[in-house]
């Protein structure tokens, strides 16, 4: 097995109150990264000084200040000030597994010469809210089809020359930036169903939204994100079809149809367990640490963030379709 220098990079902003969280657990590496490199986009706070000062921690320390840098931005900055061959991406407020660099890069020592690797991502919820939130948004691992998962930056790797055929991350776009990126790094193997190996004990875990609010915010600019990329199309569609045909003549059938109205109910009872099954089932399996009033409370809560998050969506989408005819109205590619 031949060892690979390794550099772990990460872009920051505004993470004072939980950077600690990252760089601990990046200290405590049971494989430590030959070099961290971190892009701040001009905090106003002290993620900066709370970085440089575990200098004596991380071994090859670099901290790049970019004022108004986006995600995209920030890591392409820190990838191309990386000197390593093998680039590590990770993102602030995540807490790391002790074994995940080493688990993420075994696929580019072990003989198969690996483009890039997927690693995993859990849910550190805290309380009832937080626990339903991770199990509505969130896939468990045996959910994943390896070949056909988009991993997130938050836990991925892959070969610095990969990074610069795929052209580097999109810094037009402010979010859903690491699924175009993936795209660009399958490209360049279009005979594999993915260039991605799949590490799926590769962990990272990180705090779910713990408010309604944070959460239609953040769904809001990944819908966003989607209509800028041209992303999910049919997804989207399927979306409004739902809330805008199906549910109203549901609702309708059920309050003032003119015959069996039951069918109305029946209907949206249907409906109902259909879109909760699967957080349900999730919560069945991840919610044993909640008291028998809690998990009842946690499952109650599963259909309000499905709505909220769908909702957000649905609002954020053609904002990005809008920007985006914009642009190209402009002449601007991308």
């Amino acid at each position: 097995m031949a060892r690979q220098s390794v550099s772990v990079i990460a872009t920051v902003y505004n993470e004072g109150t939980a950077i600690a969280r990252l760089l601990d657990s990046l200290a405590a590496q049971s494989r430590l990264p030959d070099e961290v490199v971190i892009c701040d986009g001009g905090s106003a706070d002290d993620t900066v000084a709370i970085v440089r000062s575990y200098g004596d921690r991380l071994p090859n320390l670099r901290v790049i200040v970019e004022p108004e840098a986006n995600i995209s931005r920030g890591r392409n900055l820190a990838i191309g000030a990386a000197n390593g061959p093998v680039i590590a991406a990770t993102d602030a407020g995540v807490r790391l597994d002790p074994a995940w660099l080493k688990r993420l890069v075994v696929p580019f020592e072990d003989g198969r010469n690996a483009a890039a690797v997927a690693g995993f991502f859990l849910p550190d919820a805290h309380g009832v809210f937080e626990t339903a939130m991770a199990t509505t948004v969130l896939p468990l691992t045996d959910e994943i089809d390896p070949d056909k998962f988009l991993p997130s930056s938050r836990s991925v790797a892959f070969r610095k020359d990969v990074w610069e055929q795929a052209g580097g991350y999109p810094e037009w776009l402010d979010y859903c930036e690491d699924l175009l990126f993936d795209f660009a790094v399958n490209a360049q193997q279009p005979d594999k169903p993915t260039a991605f190996a799949w590490a799926p004990d590769a962990l990272v875990y990180f705090r779910p939204r713990s408010s309604l609010t944070a959460f239609a915010k953040q769904y809001y600019r990944y819908a966003r994100g989607d209509g800028k990329a041209d992303l999910w199309r049919k997804r989207h569609a399927i979306r409004y079809a739902i809330y805008f045909v199906a549910l109203p003549a549901l609702l309708g059938h059920a309050f003032w149809g003119f015959f069996a109205r039951w069918l109305g109910w029946a209907g949206l009872l249907i409906g109902l367990i259909v879109y909760c099954l699967r957080p349900w089932q999730r919560l069945a399996k991840v919610g044993g640490h909640l008291s028998p009033l809690e998990w009842l409370q946690a499952a109650a809560l599963v259909p309000v963030i499905r709505a909220v998050g769908d909702g957000a969506k649905m609002a954020g989408y053609p904002v990005g379709l809008r920007w985006r005819k914009k642009r190209r109205g402009e002449g601007v590619k991308g």
